[in-house]
């Protein structure tokens, strides 16, 4: 019965939880009234407000700094330890790369818990009644740590419920130099991102706070810093979702059939080794295994040697890609290149690369190319002459048997297989009407570039291929690598790493999407070995069948 009914408390008594619970509250000064009403009234009619205690702005979006937002430094102090003492996880994709801790939301250190109480409590009702909002209780905030080389791309934390995002900083002594900036981004007339016009630095115990909106574009830049750590506490208070407007969707990027040109082309550029017939039927075998190949020493060491000459010695006009949600990195633009750029994009353009690349894959890109109902019928007939092992004799364009035409690089080869017979009459008239096609171009990478999968990225059957360009001594921990992923996935199915001259050959289906990782500050590097390369070159093609 006694072990039934707790014991009266007892301050000798050892128990599992006996921690002290720390009071605490935010500054007082924008809680007074008449501070409070005119915050009130410039969020209600957008202008911008400046106090000592509080800085409203509506450039680019609206946002909010409070300086000194606790006033107990002993507090403070005891909050960063408990957050240092606690796990944290690599956060890893193509959009960010830091380090998070577990959600706060059940955490039981005192100071944790104090400050989730006058966060979700008191300021929560204090921003509910200057903006208007019915803000909800629930609770959503973790610890972030950002050290060298992390960052966090351009994006606008839209997501259902989320009404205003807050970050507390707990950093040492921080000056722009260190990176780690928090920036917003202007939008266009298609509400796209388009360039960083503010950038606020990160200060002890100062607390930033903005709406949450279809133009609340922002990033956390690289941090650049080998010893300070960017340590802070950031989320949302939840309410009514606002109406979106429409996706938008950028004009489809023009494909075009192959260019007449035959053979000659790839006897002038490409290593001969690869033309050998019986060569190809191999390199067709692994393709078809493994849906990817990589083919070192692609061009001739001449041709490759006169490219690379070329780009390194400038002369190129470079066109920045974006939008910033999307990718940020340079395109040559076609009509500056010197001939022998020239000439290589047209090699990529060509009808017998279109075909070689048909040997290489067992895909149709060439109406030479046998088809799979053509494999069908070489298939019967070898059945018919019941000849067990003249199935190795083959052709240089694919295995004669249709299952082995490349599954594409996918999370599930079962589902991709399924993916590939859409209704059976669609198909045919698809297979009627369909040309082989490409688009394609060259690309410099340099720090900070990057490409992002988003919420619009087309998913389909194509082959991709990537060629690199001046890439000595490239190192993955740079970034620049292309990675393949399953929709809605994080894990990695397929790593292409920069390699000079070498051609990079993927088939991806309509569950795979890609990304270029963000290419970080540790790729100045490069620059010790090589002092005028800024980066690398690729060409970068699609095919289709």
């Amino acid at each position: 019965m006694n072990g039934k009914r707790p014991a009266e408390p007892n301050p000798g008594r050892t128990g599992k939880k006996r921690k002290k619970e720390v009071m605490v509250d935010f500054s007082d000064a924008v809680t007074e009234e008449i501070l409070k009403k005119q915050v009130a009234e410039a969020w209600s009619r957008r202008t911008p407000f400046s106090h000592e205690a509080i800085v409203m702005e509506m450039d680019p979006f609206l946002h909010c700094v409070i300086p000194n937002f606790i006033p107990s430094q002993n507090f403070l102090e005891g909050l960063q330890k408990e957050l240092l003492n606690l796990d944290f996880h690599e956060k890893y994709n193509d959009l960010y790369k830091f380090q998070q801790s577990d959600d706060l939301k059940k955490r039981r250190e005192p100071h944790i818990c104090a400050l989730r109480k006058i966060l979700f409590e008191d300021f929560r009702a204090w921003l509910s009644d200057i903006s208007k909002i019915e803000l909800e209780s629930t609770i959503d905030m973790s610890c972030a740590k950002y050290e060298f080389s992390d960052a966090l791309l351009c994006h606008d934390d839209e997501l259902e419920g989320r009404r205003i995002a807050f970050i507390l900083y707990l950093v040492p002594p921080w000056d722009r130099s260190l990176g780690g900036t928090l920036d917003l981004y202007n939008v266009d007339e298609h509400f796209q991102p388009k360039q960083i016009v503010k950038s606020l630095i990160p200060s002890w115990n100062t607390l930033v706070f903005f709406e949450v909106s279809p133009v609340s574009f922002h990033q956390v830049s690289e941090v650049l810093s080998e010893e300070k750590s960017r340590l802070s506490i950031s989320g949302w208070f939840h309410g009514p979702s606002l109406t979106r407007p429409p996706n938008y969707f950028e004009p489809p990027i023009p494909r075009s059939p192959h260019i007449p040109k035959d053979h000659e082309i790839l006897y002038e550029w490409i290593n001969p080794t690869y033309l050998d017939m019986d060569y190809q039927i191999q390199i067709q075998e692994e393709f078809e295994q493994q849906s990817e190949i990589l083919l070192k020493e692609f061009l001739k060491p001449e041709k490759f040697a006169d490219v690379c000459e070329a780009l390194e010695k400038g002369g190129v006009k470079w066109s920045s890609r974006g939008p910033p949600n999307k990718r940020f990195y340079e395109k040559a633009e076609e009509s500056t290149l010197p001939d022998i750029l020239k000439d290589c994009m047209t090699l990529f353009h060509s009808e017998a690369l279109f075909l070689l690349l048909s040997n290489f894959t067992g895909l149709k890109l060439h109406f030479l190319a046998p088809s799979e109902e053509d494999e069908m019928d070489d298939t019967k007939k070898e059945e018919a002459a019941s000849a067990p092992d003249s199935t190795e004799e083959g052709t240089s364009y694919s295995s004669s048997e249709p299952e082995n035409t490349p599954a594409a690089i996918s999370s599930n080869s079962q589902q991709s297989n399924e993916q590939t017979d859409p209704e059976p009459e669609e198909n045919e008239a698809k297979e009627e009407s369909s040309v082989p096609t490409c688009q394609g171009e060259l690309r410099h990478w340099q720090t900070g570039h990057y490409t992002l999968i988003h919420d619009n990225s087309k998913t389909e059957f194509a082959l991709d291929l990537l060629l690199y360009c001046g890439c000595e001594g490239w190192e993955p921990e740079y970034g620049g690598f292309t990675s393949y992923i399953a929709k809605g996935e994080d894990e990695e199915l397929l790593t292409v790493n920069p390699e000079n001259n070498s051609l990079a050959l993927v088939y991806r289906d309509r569950e795979t999407l890609k990304f270029v990782k963000h290419i970080n500050h540790r790729s100045l590097e490069q620059k010790k070995t090589f002092p005028n390369r800024t980066g690398f070159w690729d060409f970068s093609f699609v095919y289709y069948e």
